[in-house]
């Protein structure tokens, strides 16, 4: 069996399992980069990070050939979100100043009441009282760091979408912090 040979430190089980997945592999990765190198490459990481963590690996009843195939479009995922964070106009400039401005007000009256904590915890309130869907994507704009395209690559939503909620979100919490008498 592949995987008890792979625990084992053989080589061989590795190419085997090279040739006889490589095609498929690359298959999966090309469907999440859209570009041959970066395919090639994250074909060539999971392989190797599978061979790292071999003795690591429990099925669970699983197929190795199901896990590869995960790790493979994962590793294609990561190389896709490291191309993608090469800087880049948004598309939509004037939403984005005026929800950056709303942030950044917001942002400022946080740090300044801090100590005090009042602002914290009206702003929680106020971050939970929103649909969810509009949180999460507050959640990776704002304290994950994320653009709106990888927010949109990770929720797996059209980025027209996210754009939409965060915009609502960010109404909704301008709203609600003016009702509690801050800006």
């Amino acid at each position: 069996m592949l995987i008890t040979r792979l625990r084992n430190g053989d080589s061989t089980a590795l190419r085997e399992l090279y040739h006889q997945e490589e095609r498929r592999a690359f298959a999966v990765a090309f469907r999440v980069v859209g570009d041959v190198a970066v395919a090639q490459d994250a074909v060539q990481e999971a392989f190797v990070q599978l061979w790292e963590r071999a003795d690591r690996i429990a099925l669970d009843g699983g197929r190795l050939e199901s896990l590869l195939m995960t790790i493979v479009r994962r590793r294609a995922l990561d190389l896709a979100r490291r191309r993608q964070r090469a800087p880049r106009p948004l598309p939509d400039a004037e939403l984005m100043q005026r929800v950056d401005e709303t942030a950044a007000a917001l942002l400022e009256r946080v740090e300044e009441d801090l100590a005090a904590g009042v602002l914290r915890r009206e702003l929680q309130a106020a971050l939970s009282s929103l649909p969810l869907e509009q949180r999460i994507v507050v959640d990776h704009a704002y304290f994950g760091g994320l653009t709106l395209r990888e927010i949109a690559g990770r929720e797996r939503l059209p980025l027209g979408t996210v754009k939409s909620r965060l915009r609502l979100a960010m109404t909704k919490l301008s709203q609600a912090m003016s009702r509690q008498g801050m800006r």
